[in-house]
């Protein structure tokens, strides 16, 4: 495969060719429509933590990936959620007591999925939103070869 280049772009789904990059779309999870409803009204109250945790997500302020709050996947709605990535942010609070067994069902059926989970406790974005950021970021670049802010292009004279 010398001369080739993969994308840095896509974990998984790469295309590739010679002296150039190409991007294949990945393909879409589906999801069950009846949670669009349930999704909004998730977004229009959210926690405090989600709140703190959004406003570091927002923008593709994480290495230039574009992450979405309270999103619709399979039969389930995620925290926070990049396709780029597969990479889905949950925030263990008050509405997860009592749930660990139905969690992990949850998390078993959507890592099925390819889907990969982050988790954080309440407490921590609350205290720690610096060492919540740094986690996402470093769990970025482990999982991805270069990401789309990673390399700006060069300044004249460089």
């Amino acid at each position: 495969m010398m001369g080739q280049v993969q994308s840095p772009l896509l974990r998984g789904d790469l295309g590739v060719c010679n002296q150039s990059l190409s991007i294949m779309k990945r393909e879409i999870i589906k999801y069950n429509p009846d949670l669009k409803k349930k999704a909004r009204q998730l977004r229009n109250n959210s926690t405090a933590s989600e709140k703190i945790l959004w406003h570091y997500l927002k923008g593709k302020q994480r290495r230039g990936y574009d992450f979405h709050r309270q999103k619709p996947v399979d039969q389930f709605i995620i925290d926070f959620f990049c396709n780029e990535l597969l990479l889905a942010i949950e925030i263990d609070g008050s509405s997860h007591e009592g749930k660990k067994i139905e969690d992990k069902i949850r998390q078993a059926k959507l890592e099925s999925l390819g889907i990969e989970f982050l988790r954080f406790y309440d407490s921590d974005v609350k205290t720690n939103i610096e060492g919540v950021v740094v986690t996402i970021d470093n769990w970025i670049l482990v999982h991805t070869p270069s990401s789309p802010a990673a390399n700006p292009p060069l300044s004249r004279g460089d």
